[in-house]
């Protein structure tokens, strides 16, 4: 009687016919470390095929579309520097300009108002700013227009650096040009038409972006 190692204290008759087959302890450990690397491979290769589902599938674009919500056509028209509302250029002659100085220096609503004339536009009232502006603007220009003078009013930003547009309640096209503290000069008529090319040029088309 043999009691072989491996084969845990059972004995076994050699009869010179049959015997056991042996298997060597290390081996048998690398045969069960094998098959449990292989049954965590197939869960986890699993587990990555449900999760590129979800974030490819409906629930993804759900998401994607909760996080990404579409910009108003003003804020894109915004961005892209365009003119605020649709339509051709309106041209210098056909804007009226009342052009109002806001600061303590002398003489600079005539002189503004007779370049900006030069230049082709129609000027209305020209004189120191009401109380409620005089003194309080601190921007170069505050344009301040109607909804019928807006486009007029970005017409008229072109011919400054530091503009800010307010909106009043005006129902006619006209435009208040408010001379302020930062205010040196208006462009020069080259730089202003750079302006103008940038603010009428088409809007870029939207293009599709993962947030």
């Amino acid at each position: 009687m043999l009691t072989p190692p491996g084969l845990k204290g059972k004995q076994y008759r050699v009869t010179g016919t049959s015997y056991p087959r042996l298997v060597p302890p290390n081996k048998r450990r690398r045969r069960i470390t094998a098959l449990v690397s292989t049954v965590l491979a197939v869960a986890l290769i699993s587990w990555g095929t449900v999760q590129l589902a979800g974030v490819f599938g409906g629930k993804g674009r759900k998401l994607s579309a909760a996080a990404c919500p579409a910009p108003s056509p003003s804020a894109s028209r915004a961005a892209a520097g365009a003119f605020p509302a649709p339509g051709p250029v309106p041209s210098p002659k056909a804007v009226t300009v009342n052009v109002y100085n806001a600061t303590a220096k002398s003489g600079l609503a005539g002189h503004t108002a007779d370049e900006l004339k030069r230049r082709g536009f129609r000027i209305g009232k020209v004189g120191n700013a009401p109380a409620s502006l005089d003194k309080k603007v601190k921007e170069a220009v505050r344009l301040l227009e109607g909804r019928a003078g807006s486009r007029a009013a970005a017409l008229l930003g072109a011919h400054v650096t530091g503009a800010r547009n307010t909106a009043d309640a005006r129902k006619d096209g006209s435009v208040d040009f408010v001379i302020g503290d930062g205010f040196k000069a208006l462009r020069t008529p080259a730089q202003a038409a750079q302006a103008l090319a940038v603010l009428t040029r088409p809007a870029p088309k939207p293009s599709a972006s993962h947030c």
